[in-house]
């Protein structure tokens, strides 16, 4: 059976941030995740999963100064330094709050800053953040996401997050597979899951167009949940949509779906 992780950052928003951890439990979830836990102390979110007998699946590296704009630093010539300082803060929160993976946005290219040379530091910088994970039990992911919604965005097919994988020769590096971005970028949603499950480690979800909740669009969420479990994939799936009408209200998909 599918497990759905709810993402905090996208659903029940309609209360503040550590009241969302009941929310979610009371809408059946047994799994959150969220892009940063980083403006509250570890002990504040450990309280609120305890409370709700939550299990946090995943959370993010630091990723820059969001407010204006950065989507992650790990392509960043120059800003080495910064990320391995991130490193250490997220090993630090994923341990106090049970976390065993964590994802790293590689982040927009910067203007003047050459392709080749993003690449580089990426891989370098995945390098050194996946050797300090594995010391900590912790796993590694890195997310392919859409061009469209994010223009610029350095990490953006399959095929080239498995090169990168590669390259970094780490065996602690995987792939979060995001299927709204993926069918923006790419399609063959199904046979790319299956031909490269040995390194999915965690699946988020949306339907496309508009980001919203499954049945909203063109994706055939019916088939592709039943294919996960046909295939015996393991992990969780994160419902990183943005609700149509409100959260609570927007989750009948899930029993229209058997989840």
């Amino acid at each position: 059976m599918t497990k759905l992780a709810a993402n905090l950052t996208m659903l029940f928003t309609e209360v503040e941030f550590l009241d969302r951890f009941e929310h979610a439990a009371k809408a059946g979830f047994r799994g959150v995740e969220f892009l940063f836990p980083y403006a509250f102390r570890a002990e504040e979110i450990a309280a609120r999963l305890d409370a709700w007998r939550l299990e946090l699946v995943l959370h993010n590296l630091p990723a820059g100064d969001w407010a204006r704009g950065e989507r992650g630093i790990a392509c960043h010539p120059g800003r080495g330094a910064e990320f391995q300082d991130g490193v250490g803060t997220a090993i630090g929160y994923a341990k106090a709050l049970g976390v065993k993976q964590l994802n790293c946005l590689a982040g927009i290219v910067p203007p003047g800053v050459a392709p080749e040379a993003a690449h580089a530091t990426l891989v370098a910088n995945l390098a050194f953040a996946a050797g300090q994970c594995k010391a900590e039990g912790i796993g590694l992911l890195i997310e392919p996401i859409n061009t469209f919604d994010i223009p610029g965005f350095f990490l953006h097919g399959t095929r080239q997050a498995l090169d990168i994988i590669g390259e970094t020769g780490s065996d602690n590096l995987f792939l979060q597979y995001d299927i709204y971005h993926m069918q923006r970028m790419e399609g063959e949603l199904a046979a790319t899951i299956k031909a490269n499950l040995p390194l999915i480690r965690h699946i988020q979800l949306a339907d496309n167009p508009g980001r919203c909740e499954p049945g909203t669009g063109e994706i055939n969420y019916r088939y592709l949940l039943g294919m996960l479990d046909e295939i015996g994939y393991a992990g969780w799936v994160g419902c990183e949509y943005k609700p149509r009408a409100g959260s609570a209200q927007g989750l009948g998909w899930m029993a229209e779906h058997g989840l």
